[in-house]
C-alpha cells in the first residue's frame, strides 16, 4: 500500500512543477505528516525530492528527475479507454484504476505536451444518461462487471415480468444505453441481452469461460439494438402530413420507420400519405399529438375518432 503511494508521489511530482504538503496530501488522501515521511522515504532512496520552506514552499524533484515506474497494468489500461466516462468508470468500480492510468500516462509524455490531457477534457466530455431521468447503477453492476473484465462464469438470478429465472452465464461485455446498463452474454449456445437492473442475485465463482475471439461487441449490440426496435413496431397507422410534418415526423416517432414510411410515401394535393410502423395505437396517438394540425390520421378508425375528440376537446378549451 505505501509503495504505491510513494510511486503516485513521484509521479504527481513529475507532472507539475511543485505541490504543497496539502495539496499532495489531498490527492494521496493521507496526512500532511505522512506526506513529510513519504519525501523523507524517497529521499532516502535516491529520489531527489527537495522541500522548499516558506509560506509558499512545497515539494519537488530536482534536476528534471525522471522516474521510469510509468508501466500500466493491465486494469488500468483497459479503464482508460473509459476515461471519457467518469460516471460509468465509477458504477463499475474502476474510476481508481482509470485515474492511475491517466497518471501514468502525463508522467510519460514530454513536457510540452503535459496539458494534453487537461486540454482535451475541456473540449470534450461524454455525457452517456439521456434527458429527463436520473440514472440510478443497477446494485449488482460492479461484480458483473468484474466478471466480465476477468472472463469468469456468472449464475446468475433474473427477473422476468412477475418471475425469477436462474441463469449460467458467459459475460462477454457491458453496454451504457441512454443511462440503462444491459449486459450481453452467452447463455448456453446464444448470445443474448440482459438488463443488467433486472438481476437480483449475482455470483461470481472462479470458473473461466473461453472467449469466442470472434465475438465483435459494437456489431452484435448494433445487430440486437435494431432487432428490439424492429420487433416492437408491431401495429400500422395511415396518416396525411404536410411538409413541416413530414420533417418533423422522424422526430416524434422511430427515425428509421419514419424515414422507410417518407420513403414509401405518396404524394396527395400538397400533401404525403405514408404507411407508419408504430408500437401500438396508444403509443402513435402520444407520438403523432405532437404534430398538431400538421398530421391527419386515416386509419385506424378508432384511432382517427381518438384524435377527433382530442380535436374537440382542444378546441373547447381554447374557444
Amino acid at each position: 500500500m505505501r509503495a504505491a503511494r510513494l510511486i503516485k508521489m513521484v509521479l504527481l511530482l513529475q507532472n507539475r512543477p511543485s505541490m504543497t504538503a496539502a495539496e499532495l496530501a489531498a490527492e494521496l488522501e493521507v496526512s500532511e505528516r505522512t506526506v513529510t515521511r513519504d519525501a523523507l522515504a524517497l529521499s532516502e532512496a535516491g529520489v531527489p525530492v527537495y522541500a522548499d520552506r516558506g509560506r509558499s514552499g512545497g515539494y519537488r524533484l530536482v534536476g528534471g528527475y525522471r522516474t521510469r515506474l510509468t508501466g500500466l497494468a493491465r486494469g488500468e489500461a483497459e479503464a482508460l479507454f473509459l476515461s471519457g466516462l467518469p460516471g460509468a468508470l465509477r458504477d463499475m468500480g474502476l474510476e481508481d484504476a482509470a485515474s492511475a492510468a491517466r497518471l501514468k500516462v502525463s508522467a510519460a509524455l514530454l513536457p510540452s505536451l503535459r496539458d494534453a490531457p487537461e486540454s482535451a477534457a475541456r473540449r470534450f466530455h461524454l455525457d452517456a444518461p439521456g434527458w429527463y431521468q436520473e440514472p440510478e447503477t443497477p446494485e449488482l453492476l460492479a461484480p458483473v462487471a468484474e466478471a466480465v473484465w476477468d472472463d469468469l462464469v456468472i449464475r446468475a438470478r433474473y427477473r422476468r415480468g412477475e418471475t425469477e429465472v436462474d441463469r449460467e452465464l458467459a459475460p462477454y461485455g457491458l453496454v451504457l444505453k441512454a443511462g440503462v446498463w444491459y449486459l450481453c452474454a452467452r447463455a448456453g449456445t446464444s448470445f443474448r441481452t440482459y438488463r443488467v437492473d433486472r438481476f437480483t442475485a449475482v455470483a461470481v465463482g472462479g470458473e473461466r469461460f473461453e472467449r469466442d475471439p470472434d465475438f465483435d461487441l459494437p456489431a452484435f449490440w448494433e445487430e440486437r439494438a435494431a432487432e428490439f426496435a424492429r420487433s416492437i413496431l408491431r401495429a400500422e397507422v395511415v396518416v396525411r402530413l404536410t411538409e413541416a410534418g413530414a420533417r418533423r415526423l422522424p422526430y416524434v416517432t422511430d427515425r428509421a420507420a419514419a424515414e422507410e414510411a417518407l420513403g414509401a410515401g405518396t404524394a396527395e394535393d400538397g400533401l404525403v400519405r405514408v404507411v407508419l410502423r408504430v408500437e401500438n395505437d396508444e403509443v402513435a396517438f402520444g407520438q403523432l399529438l405532437g404534430l398538431g394540425p400538421e398530421v391527419e390520421v386515416l386509419a385506424p378508425a378508432a384511432l382517427r375518432e381518438r384524435f377527433a375528440e382530442a380535436a374537440r376537446g382542444m378546441a373547447e378549451l381554447y374557444r
